[in-house]
């Protein structure tokens, strides 16, 4: 699957209804951004992939979303699954370690997640 460009409105239907997605916070004037961008590009169209969406925020665009996520520099890079923020970090990957993320995200017990995030949203409610 190709990248797709994010809106704000279309943000939470993309990270709703899909169960794995990555987010490139972007901005065209940025010489890493431009480094980064096909790299992610690449990996977005890689077969075993297909299941995982790879999506892009032009932060001069989306403004407000990117003030909304506290995007500071960039490029950053946001994965959500099952519409939890499981990685945020800015700076960009190389190939390997994009791929090794994603490696990581799909190995993440979301049960013991969810859990561990109901039971932290139930003492702040104590």
């Amino acid at each position: 699957m190709a990248t797709i460009d994010l809106t704000g409105d279309a943000f939470e239907e993309t990270i709703t209804g899909n169960d794995i997605v990555i987010v490139d916070y972007w901005a065209e004037w940025c010489g890493p951004c431009k480094s980064f961008g096909p790299i992610f590009e690449s990996v977005s169209n890689k077969e075993e992939y297909s299941d995982i969406v790879f999506a892009k925020v032009n932060t001069e665009v989306e403004q407000e979303l990117a003030a909304h996520f506290q995007i500071r520099s960039i490029p950053t890079l946001m994965v959500f699954r099952e519409q939890v923020v499981l990685f945020a970090n800015p700076g960009m990957l190389s190939e390997s370690q994009l791929i090794e993320l994603i490696g990581q995200i799909k190995a993440v017990d979301m049960e013991k997640v969810h859990a561990e995030i109901k039971e932290k949203e139930a003492e702040q409610k104590s």
